[in-house]
């Protein structure tokens, strides 16, 4: 499987890593320790050292309850960062946002892909990333991220977060978005609780199915937490656990925020697949 990025082709034959890059003061991650510039270059680098295929930067906190950034204030945050990603190396740069003032900005630096928690659904974002051949990633979100942990309700996740990819999709396909530079995410942890999660995560071969690469992030995620009754800097165990479950259901791209082991994991479990079907094969 291949994703077409602007003239850039992504090869997802085997799983890659999109390491998460936030430049915000707020993030639920970090604290805003990679909130400078220079303290997100050095952290890209190290990423980049570490085998990231992409490194995905974010202006604006998505977490339960964080407040909007002006479009401004977010493309202040970005475009240095994203230029002098750019500017050290040739690894692909996502845009983590929603807007198209800001995504077209993100682009202009130096990214290829947009990563939209919206899945394109503001105003003009379907036909800046037609325009100018970027990757996208639809991410499903139900509510919007101040209030999506209130009280969300499914009659049935896998089915109506399915629906909801494929409707916009074709969306974007209408609007001239090429079939082969979309992906897709579930959204873990978007608008879900704890069992939605759970749900979607155990039927990941069928999102796997819906002809796009599958992009899923389970990093340091809450609910990791509340299972393990660990802080957000405690929960990699758990994280690779649930990329390790990812990767076996098919999905392509694992977002996250700790590159090297999440590789490592990725790699193993690759090769013990690749044994099987040598096996299979033989």
């Amino acid at each position: 499987m291949q994703w077409r990025c602007r003239q850039r082709v992504l090869d997802l034959t085997r799983p890659v890593v999109m390491g998460i890059l936030n430049v915000t003061p707020d993030s639920f991650s970090d604290g805003g320790r990679h909130a400078g510039t220079e303290a997100a270059l050095e952290r890209a680098a190290r990423m980049v050292e570490e085998g990231a295929a992409i490194i995905d930067v974010g202006g604006e906190s998505t977490r339960p309850g964080a407040a909007a950034v002006p479009e401004d204030v977010e493309i202040a945050r970005v475009v240095p960062v994203i230029e002098g990603i750019a500017a050290a190396s040739g690894i692909a740069i996502s845009i983590d946002s929603s807007k198209p003032k800001v995504m077209a900005a993100a682009v202009a630096a130096g990214a290829c892909i947009i990563n939209d928690v919206y899945a394109l659904r503001m105003p003009g974002a379907r036909e800046y990333a037609a325009s100018t051949g970027v990757g996208v990633c639809l991410m499903h979100m139900q509510g919007e991220p101040r209030t999506m942990q209130d009280r969300p309700h499914y009659d049935d996740v896998v089915a109506e977060v399915s629906a909801f990819l494929l409707r916009e999709q074709n969306a974007c396909i209408e609007a001239g978005i090429a079939r082969n530079a979309i992906a897709l995410d579930p959204g873990i942890g978007f608008g879900k609780l704890m069992e939605h999660n759970f749900a979607l995560l155990r039927e990941l071969s069928y999102f796997a199915t819906l002809g796009a690469p599958l992009l899923v992030g389970v990093s340091r995620k809450s609910f990791i937490g509340r299972i393990l009754g660990k802080p957000v800097d405690e929960r990699l165990y758990g994280g690779l656990a649930l990329a390790a479950l990812a990767v076996s259901q098919g999905a392509n791209i694992i977002r996250t925020h700790d590159v090297a082991p999440t590789l490592d994991a990725i790699r193993m479990l690759s090769a013990v697949q690749g044994t099987v079907a040598q096996r299979i094969e033989g």
